[in-house]
């Protein structure tokens, strides 16, 4: 039986370029990208950010094309911290919102802002992601750190699956630590026994690189 989260994370990467190509000829497309908007933010509140690291077109890009030609290096702090991840949520959208407004009663105008939009962040992506690592774009997408915020939420937190540790077979090689694509520190959470950060995206990496299997999801 087909594995459907990762079949669609292995080709999703193809929709985001058809929707670039097609976004540009027909702007009216761009009204498509509503879904990739809105989709993480309401899935974050079942499974935490489950839909950046399995169904995002742009996290499938990152993972199987920018993933090969990355440094693979960490990913800078700065871009890490609260504050400047809120400053880009609030300039991005900001100006965003600015645009729709004054393209408001033309479809295709307003069309055309999604697609700009989705181009220029997709050409940040690739610069972030060739310059450090390939997810580097993911701990400051606006929608990314919306999502992070509402799987941070106490009860949302409660209920949804976390990467979880089997701490008697974990041997504190920090390999799963140092192999996550979004720069969480996996290891931290041995003693807790979940990883309840927010940013995790459930990509399973930690799972997979782990010599002893002591993660699971």
């Amino acid at each position: 039986m087909i594995d459907l989260s990762k079949f669609v994370h292995k080709w999703s990467w193809t929709i985001l370029l058809v929707f670039c190509i097609a976004g540009v000829f027909f702007p009216a497309v761009g009204m498509a990208a509503i879904i990739c908007m809105l989709a993480p933010v309401i899935m974050s509140f079942f499974k935490g950010r489950y839909w950046c690291g399995n169904f995002c077109p742009r996290g499938s890009m990152n993972d199987m094309i920018i993933s090969k030609i990355s440094r693979k290096l960490r990913i800078p702090e700065l871009l890490r911290m609260k504050w400047f991840r809120l400053l880009f949520l609030c300039l991005l959208l900001g100006g965003f919102a600015i645009q729709i407004f004054m393209s408001w009663g033309n479809i295709n105008a307003v069309g055309m802002v999604f697609v700009r939009m989705i181009i220029i962040t997709t050409a940040l992506t690739i610069i972030l992601g060739t310059v450090y690592n390939q997810r580097t774009w993911c701990r400051i997408c606006p929608m990314g750190t919306l999502a992070s915020y509402a799987a941070g939420i106490t009860k949302v937190k409660d209920k949804i699956k976390h990467v979880s540790f089997k701490p008697n077979t974990c041997i504190n090689c920090k390999i799963c630590s140092r192999n996550c694509p979004m720069g969480i520190d996996v290891w931290k959470y041995k003693d807790e026994g979940v990883v309840t950060n927010p940013d995790c995206i459930r990509c399973k990496v930690c799972v997979d690189k782990c010599p002893k299997n002591s993660l699971y999801l």
